[in-house]
């Protein structure tokens, strides 16, 4: 089973996500690469994080950018070879840094030698491995409707039966009720660690369980396709199916495992994250990065009504409280860059970035930071459909034009939310590629690079880079950020962010403003505890806690 909650090294750690892609182009080819990471490590370690999870770097024929994997335990040429991620480990660990990799075992790719064997003929000892189905009339085996658009069977023509896909065609479900596969699983995760890996971010885990009878979803209001989450997802064999992998792969090792959940609610993470049940030390969900979805979806926003955010934070923050645990993040490869989505890009960047960082950090959970978060990078702001990239843009992009959708919104939704806007390329510094590539990147550089990027904010002292650094720090230093109980303050402040975590008579009170005016703060000062002294802000902090916020102003006061 997991260790207690309160001796896991992870609770007081920071992880540090690296696209491999976009974060440092080592040999010119304009894709980055594991040499590149290498020359970087101490880029990490001045941050001060503890853990970097490496999104995936394994063969694939890249339809959905790695996350099509032919080959666990290898690495994909343009990433390097073995050694070079022998290197990589090396490299954190002499930094006392560890690695997790990414485990994606929802699905593989149709190149992968599984699903090779599986479609060749009904008879094939890898049949099993994924979902086969005789469709109806014609028609797909169910509703059932990709995460990518369209429906969620393909019908091949080998043996003229229809296989499951969640996500892109080329990516085939891999069947969890057949214990062979769940064992072929534990084995690529023993060989991972074996080799030295710390744990695993776990990709859209929750995926593995699907209701067996696979039946149709209430009908979408077109008649087509739709996604299901109460058969497709969180099925019931889920909580079996994490046990028997901790079990087998995680037992005894000291290692982080958090699993990305889409759709998962409070108490099914309780669960999940309970060290008592043993099946994974966190996971990753979504309600918070939804709430600015429209009408039309994640490509149709709206804008964040803070008090909805706070909310929703506040619930998951009370709700593991006692029981289970937090992952913390604003940020990833699937979000738009947070400063552009959440904050000021504009006028207000650097304080708003700040004040983000900020919030989220003095959080009770394990803070998660992706590349270039820390030095306020935004979104690039693509204004024609030829400079991305991404599947889920370019297929939603398509499909609204067919359906007759006004082609300047549809772009100014993909400029806002596309997942592109988190793998332009990381920006080391002012030079014509941004530092990260001698040749021609695989996706254009964020023409802001001239001004955001990594050598003018070591420099600054006064920068994002040097806020984040801080917040770390504090991380490290103060057990009441790790362990406090948390109190909401103000959560119907439609623009103040506000609350405090207290441990063993000392009080941590966290104050935000997340908007462009000057607000007045109305708490009693008592709130603060005896005597509080400032710990870090955005501006020149005043001694009063509570004073008025200037624009996208954030401060920290310690009580002891």
């Amino acid at each position: 089973m997991s260790q207690p909650n309160d001796d896991a090294w992870w609770k007081s750690a920071v992880v540090y996500q690296i696209y491999p892609s976009s974060f440092k182009d080592g040999d010119g080819d304009g894709f980055g690469d594991l040499s590149g990471i290498i020359e970087k490590l101490d880029h990490l370690h001045t941050l001060g994080v503890d853990v970097v999870w490496l999104s995936p770097v394994y063969p694939s024929p890249w339809d959905d950018n790695g996350y099509d994997i032919s080959d666990y335990r290898d690495i994909h040429p343009r990433f390097g070879t073995l050694d070079d991620w022998d290197r990589l480990r090396e490299g954190l660990h002499a930094r006392g840094m560890r690695l997790i990799m990414d485990l994606v075992v929802n699905h593989t790719s149709d190149e992968h030698p599984w699903f090779v064997g599986s479609r060749s003929s009904k008879d094939s000892p890898h049949r099993d491995f994924y979902f086969w189905r005789p469709g109806r009339d014609g028609a797909p085996p169910n509703n059932w409707g990709s995460v990518f658009s369209g429906p969620a069977w393909t019908r091949d023509e080998t043996t003229g039966e229809y296989f499951l896909h969640l996500f892109t065609r080329r990516q085939p479900d891999l069947n969890w009720e057949n214990p062979r596969v769940r064992r072929e699983v534990h084995d690529i995760a023993r060989w991972w660690l074996d080799r030295g890996a710390d744990g695993f971010r776990m990709d859209v885990i929750n995926f593995v369980s699907k209701t067996p009878e696979m039946p149709d979803g209430p009908s979408p209001v077109d008649g087509g396709y739709g996604l299901f989450a109460e058969y497709s997802i969180n099925g019931p064999r889920l909580h079996e199916f994490l046990r028997e992998l901790h079990e087998a792969a995680f037992a005894g090792r000291d290692v982080l495992t958090v699993g990305e959940m889409p759709g998962v609610g409070v108490e099914q993470a309780r669960e999940h994250t309970d060290p008592a049940n043993g099946e994974v030390s966190m996971v990753f969900q979504f309600e918070h990065v939804d709430l600015d979805h429209g009408p039309g979806g994640k490509f149709d926003p709206v804008p964040l009504d803070l008090r909805r955010l706070k909310a929703s934070l506040d619930r998951w923050q009370l709700g593991l409280a006692e029981r289970g645990w937090n992952s913390l993040y604003w940020n990833n490869h699937d979000q738009p860059r947070a400063v552009s989505r959440f904050g000021d890009d504009g006028e207000h960047r650097v304080a708003s970035a700040k004040t983000l960082a900020t919030t989220l950090h003095m959080m009770k959970g394990t803070p998660y930071v992706y590349q270039g978060e820390e030095l306020g990078m935004a979104n690039a702001h693509f204004a024609d459909i030829s400079a991305y990239r991404d599947v889920e843009t370019l297929n939603h992009h398509r499909e609204a034009l067919a359906a007759g959708h006004d082609e300047a919104r549809v772009m100014a939704g993909i400029a806002r939310m596309s997942r592109d806007n988190a793998r332009t390329p990381m920006q080391w510094d002012a030079s014509p590629h941004a530092g990260f590539t001698t040749g021609t990147p695989w996706i254009a550089v964020n023409p802001d690079h001239t001004e955001i990027n990594a050598e003018a904010a070591l420099a600054d002292p006064d920068s994002v880079f040097h806020h984040y650094r801080r917040l770390i720090a504090l991380r490290k230093e103060h057990p009441v950020i790790v362990h406090g109980t948390y109190t909401p303050l103000l959560p119907d402040h439609p623009s103040v962010y506000a609350y405090t975590r207290a441990l063993d008579g000392t009080v941590l009170t966290v104050i935000a403003n997340w908007s462009a005016d000057t607000v007045e703060v109305d708490l009693d000062p008592a709130v603060a505890g005896p005597a509080p002294e400032p710990l870090i802000g955005t501006h020149p902090d005043p001694e009063e806690p509570f004073a008025p916020l200037r624009p996208w102003e954030s401060r920290v006061h310690l009580s002891r």
